[in-house]
């Protein structure tokens, strides 16, 4: 049997080692962007800088994704059938921004643009894949490189899910990380529990009688009545749900009228739904058909309400999270690491992976030199930028939680 290693990987080293290889492939991504479920660019340069490895490649059917499989050599349980395996995740898409950085490689596709760092996820777990291939008779068990499209409200991981694509090789944990243009640089952050809210779309058709705007009285105006229902909502947020398990519900988008004299038939109302526990999202969720009905039919009109089901909340697995702490303040010493006061109101579709598997995910500073985090471009901004020196931290994050949950699990 091979003994166990008897000296701590330098993970910054493979970081290191890697960083030149992911700032190219970055670029090159980033160059041509693409959204949605079906990246194809994207992917095939992917798998090109993944050639030769010693990985197995199972393709999803459902999206452009793939996911690639590392089975470790080591004799002493390696490839027994207590070996533990761990997912480790990049996603892939791009949004529908029109690009500002001024960057000698941005966008050459109009209006597209990896604003919110996706690109830099794919580049780091391959620079992960190729420095844990060069490591592969060394590692405990196996790595399965989740390689993911669609998380731009597309709901790749849930498609890839459908695919069978984490029973190639059933992952035992997760894990993924995003870059944070608005942290200082190689700092990881993160929390326990709720990280990231759940996401619905809310939408609603008051419908009224149409008129002459000068005699309203011969109308059933949907405007008024759609602004009721607009206030009655916040009124409920504020009085119904509990500050300890909170709700956001925003109404984005109000349509009605052709004209500046004429009261239309219809209003239609969209917005989004966020929480962070499935029983405030289920009560929330009644709560909305409910007031539009209610407010509707008080004021003579009738409504036909929605909701679409957006992701669910992202929860970080105590236990991961831990491990993840530990790692990030022995790769980054004891300001590696910063916790989280509170859940952002975002949302991440790889909480459909933690909802099958125990993980986490995390935040990675990426802040560029001489910036002030707190005013940097954000994410989704048509101005944000990273700096690309991070890519070796995190590269050796994904080192670090793949060889460490082979070796320990979460102890």
């Amino acid at each position: 049997m091979s003994p166990p290693l008897d000296l701590p990987t330098d993970w910054t080293a493979l970081g290191t080692e890697q960083l030149a290889d992911v700032i190219a492939l970055r670029r090159a991504i980033h160059a041509e962007p693409e959204m949605g479920l079906h990246c194809p660019l994207t992917t095939a340069k992917a798998k090109a800088a993944l050639a030769g490895l010693p990985l197995e490649i199972h393709d999803s059917t459902r999206t452009t994704g793939f996911v690639a499989i590392l089975r470790g050599g080591r004799s002493d349980g390696g490839a027994g059938s207590n070996a533990r395996t761990v997912l480790l995740r990049g996603d892939m898409d791009a949004l529908p921004i029109v690009e500002e950085t001024g960057l000698p490689f941005a966008s050459t596709l109009p209006g597209t643009m990896h604003a919110c760092g996706h690109d830099a996820h794919t580049a780091m777990l391959v620079g992960a894949a190729k420095a844990l291939s060069a490591r592969r008779d060394q590692l405990a068990g196996t790595v399965v490189f989740m390689f993911q499209p669609g998380e731009e409200g597309h709901h790749g991981a849930r498609e890839m899910i459908a695919d069978g694509l984490l029973d190639r090789a059933r992952p035992d944990a997760a894990f993924a990380l995003h870059v944070l243009p608005n942290a200082p640089a190689g700092v990881f952050i993160g929390r326990e529990g709720a990280l990231l809210a759940s996401t619905d779309t809310v939408r609603a058709t008051v419908r009224g009688r149409g008129g002459h705007a000068a005699m309203p009285h011969d109308a059933i105006d949907p405007i008024p009545v759609a602004c009721a229902i607009v206030t009655a909502l916040q009124q409920h947020v504020a009085r119904r749900v509990p500050v300890a398990d909170p709700a956001v519900l925003t109404i984005t988008q109000i349509h009605a009228g052709a004209s500046h004299n004429i009261i239309p038939d219809e209003v239609q109302l969209a917005g989004t739904l966020r929480t962070l526990s499935p029983g405030t999202r289920e009560a929330m969720r009644a709560a909305f058909h409910q007031v539009a009905r209610g407010v509707a039919e008080a004021h003579g009109c009738t409504v036909e309400s929605s909701i679409d089901e957006g992701y669910p909340v992202t929860m970080n697995d105590p236990r991961a999270t831990r491990l993840m702490r530990e790692l990030a303040q022995e790769i980054g010493g004891a300001q590696g690491w910063a916790t989280m006061p509170a859940p952002i109101m975002g949302g991440e579709d790889f909480s459909y992976v933690l909802r099958e598997l125990p993980g986490a995910i995390a935040f990675v500073g990426a802040a560029p030199p001489g910036s002030t985090p707190e005013t940097n471009p954000p994410l989704h901004n048509p101005r944000m930028t990273i700096d690309e020196q991070v890519f070796a931290t995190g590269v050796a994050m994904h080192c670090a939680l793949a060889e460490r949950f082979l070796e320990r699990g979460f102890d």
